[in-house]
């Protein structure tokens, strides 16, 4: 089938997550005609279709680290009565409608139930276009310069961008999580966090409950009696394998299951609650990290390193949750003290007219299980969508791109280097 060819942009953006939406919304700011491509009906990636909540920290001595675009969701879901300003939970909802009213204000163009395809590449390493497919049949769309928020790297490894996959030692990747939320649960008579996680230990002992985590991770939402599960736990299986993914959504609902009967039959404070929501799709932590001009380290994290190209800080730590059963990995930068994020991680190898904008920027396994949270994902976009508009603007490619003016426009534009 013939791929039909649409009205070419200055950028597209391929994934409408937390990088990919900011990346669309910064471009357009700067000048340029976006457009974004969304698989599902609503944008937010992991914030919205993964359920995942609520942000992780992203400040130092409660000041925040990120500006720019991710403060201004944050002020328009407080607004909107969907931001708690000491859990840092969201309402998912109102989160998929602050995102799409920001991007369509900016002039953002949203093409929604759209998948990626391939890239059609020409000599030197330009692409020249992406092939989708929706309801609309097969299609082709051409730009100066692209954007890959897929999260997954999908884009880049099409065009030939080399890329790596889990930890050194055998390959494997973090693990997949069915996030889950549970109404009517009665807060008053929560048990504490040890009474929950020690009645926990003792039911997996007796075989009650399989899930290979070593505890149960809860988290307050913005509604009373709405609580929030990131419990599950899939091990070896790959988010680029499409039976693996499969395994992975019916693995998560049985354990889901599992735990809310166990919860329901053992503390009184669930005793009436329900399953209300669960992800849409799977959450993904870890598949392909793009290799870029430079990669980020767990040194570069545990020293606070800062960096002249610095586009993005940081202060999560590494946390590697075990991708072959129970245990989590936490190893923290200084107290007190931020790393940055280089330009050049974004900047993958052997294709030039392309960024990245999501969790898989060129960094080492542990590096990226630091940086891979939803804020600094949003900061990493909103400085590859900035970087793609001045490309167009000033006719270059991202490699040549003067990193001294997309600083400075950056820090103009609210993002905090």
């Amino acid at each position: 089938m013939l791929a039909k060819s649409l009205p070419s942009f200055d950028v597209v953006v391929v994934g409408g997550g937390p990088g990919g939406f900011s990346a669309a919304v910064a471009a357009a700011r700067n000048g340029s005609k976006v457009l974004l491509v969304e698989r599902y009906g609503f944008l937010g990636g992991m914030a919205t279709a993964g359920l995942v909540n609520p942000f992780m920290p992203f400040h130092v001595n409660s000041r925040a680290i990120i500006g720019g675009i991710l403060q201004e969701v944050i002020e328009k879901l407080r607004e909107m009565g969907g931001y708690d300003d000491k859990t840092r939970a969201f309402d998912p909802e109102i989160m998929k409608y602050i995102l799409e009213r920001i991007a369509l204000e900016a002039g953002v163009k949203i093409l929604y139930h759209t998948c990626f395809l391939d890239t059609v590449v020409s000599g030197g390493g330009f692409i020249r276009a992406v092939l989708l497919h929706n309801k609309s049949g097969i299609q082709m769309v051409e730009a100066k310069v692209f954007i890959d928020g897929t999260g997954d790297g999908d884009v880049a490894a099409s065009a030939g961008a080399p890329f790596e996959k889990g930890r050194n030692v055998d390959g494997l990747m973090q693990p997949m999580t069915l996030n889950f939320d549970l109404a009517n649960v009665d807060q008053k008579m929560l048990p504490s966090r040890e009474e929950l996680n020690r009645a926990y230990r003792e039911a997996k002992a007796k075989g009650e409950i399989t899930c290979p985590r070593e505890d149960v991770l809860w988290f307050y939402t913005t509604h009373e009696g709405l609580i929030h599960f990131n419990t599950t736990r899939i091990i070896k299986v790959d988010g680029t394998n499409a039976e693996d993914l499969t395994r992975a959504e019916i693995e998560g609902r049985r354990q889901m299951f599992e735990l809310v009967s166990w919860l329901k039959r053992t503390f009184p404070a669930f005793k009436n609650a329900y399953v209300v929501r669960s992800g849409p799709q799977i959450g993904v932590r870890e598949t392909r990290r793009i290799i870029g001009e430079y990669i980020l380290t767990a040194d570069d994290i545990l020293t606070a390193k800062k960096f002249p190209d610095a586009i993005c800080r940081g202060a999560y730590p590494i946390d590697i949750h075990s991708p072959t059963g129970e245990g989590t990995t936490l190893k923290y930068p200084p107290s007190g003290d931020y790393y940055e994020i280089p330009y050049r991680c974004i900047v993958p190898l052997n294709v030039e007219n392309l960024l990245i904008a999501s969790r898989c920027i060129s960094a080492t396994h542990e590096a990226h299980s630091a940086i891979r949270i939803m804020p600094i994902v949003m900061g990493i976009g909103q400085a590859a969508g900035t970087a793609t508009a001045l490309c167009v603007k000033l006719d270059t490619t991202p490699r040549k791109l003067d990193v001294g003016l997309l600083r400075r426009t950056l820090k103009q534009q609210g993002a905090i280097l």
